[in-house]
């Protein structure tokens, strides 16, 4: 049976843990489910720390824990609660190495999901510290995307952030970017938006449309290959970026480093500019394939 995002995330913890890598921090790390059946079945003797509900102090206990010497992963089961979890990593760890020379590698597990969880909860929430120095950003949605993450910031003295998503875990498949010679759009998808990309190019041929696919690990740092410079220069009608956060941030970063980069019209499809609520009539989704290609022909004719 192959492996599974889920898998991979849990066989890398319990070797983390009990090769004495470092410890494992959060927040009911050990109550019924281990946070999606990501985490190995140990408890305090064997690296599982268990913090209090106050999330302000559990970015701090892990960038002190990090200074100490450990190299801890601090799970933070909503990516929305990073407006509590966030402050320290970005504020001391991030800028550790620069202020004082002391690297504070700390590695963020931040879980996005979305469906009937409020207004602070769910969804995407990597823009948050993208703009901060010091802090690196990826949003990996396969199993060896995740393990090359984990093994690029044990190889670095970085803070990491993992932008994750749970719908990611059962997923055995690689993503290939997909680029032809002459395509009409370039998609230039984040986080879950990526698993709608074979359903949207099924969508694309019925509608006649040709669709280059370039998936984004990297949020930050970010670099444009040049062959995906040329692919989006020739495409008809330039490129679109999709995300699972509002695009007020990452996304409309992403394309106008691909619009300098490339001279063609680069637009963003993220979150709806509202805020969600408890129950489906309110929520606020990612963008499906369908939407997305709404969006494409509204782009294409000019709607």
């Amino acid at each position: 049976m192959e492996a599974t995002v889920r898998d991979t995330i849990k066989e890398i913890t319990r070797k983390h843990l009990t090769e004495g890598i470092g410890k494992c921090y959060g927040q009911c790390l050990t109550a019924v489910g281990w946070v999606g059946g990501t985490l190995p079945e140990l408890y305090e003797k064997g690296g599982m720390i268990e913090l209090s509900m106050a999330d302000v102090a559990g970015g701090a206990i892990v960038t002190g824990a990090a200074l100490a010497g450990d190299r801890p992963i601090y799970v933070v089961r909503y990516q929305g609660f990073q407006w509590y979890n966030a402050a320290s990593i970005v504020n001391y760890a991030a800028k550790s190495k620069a202020i004082w020379g002391r690297p504070c590698p700390v590695l963020v597990r931040s879980i996005a999901m979305e469906g009937g969880v409020g207004p602070v909860a769910g969804s995407s929430h990597h823009s948050l510290v993208h703009r901060m120095p010091g802090i690196k950003v990826i949003a990996p949605m396969t199993p060896n995307e995740y393990q090359y993450a984990y093994d690029n910031y044990m190889n670095d003295d970085d803070p990491y952030y993992i932008s994750e998503h749970r719908k990611s875990y059962d997923n055995t498949e690689e993503l290939k970017n997909i680029i032809h010679y002459n395509a009409d759009f370039t998609i230039f998808p984040i986080s879950i938006t990526r698993l709608e990309m074979k359903k949207l190019v099924v969508l694309a041929e019925q509608e006649g449309l040709v669709l280059n696919i370039i998936h984004q690990l990297w949020i930050k740092p970010f670099s444009i290959p040049s062959s995906w410079k040329v692919a989006l220069k020739n495409s008809e009608y330039g490129g679109l970026v999709t995300d699972d956060d509002y695009v007020e941030g990452v996304a409309n970063s992403i394309a106008n480093e691909l619009n300098l980069a490339s001279g063609k019209k680069v637009h963003t499809l993220g979150l709806e500019s509202k805020t969600a609520g408890f129950y489906s009539q309110v929520d606020n989704l990612p963008p499906t394939a369908e939407k997305i290609m709404e969006k494409l022909k509204q782009i294409k004719y000019g709607l």
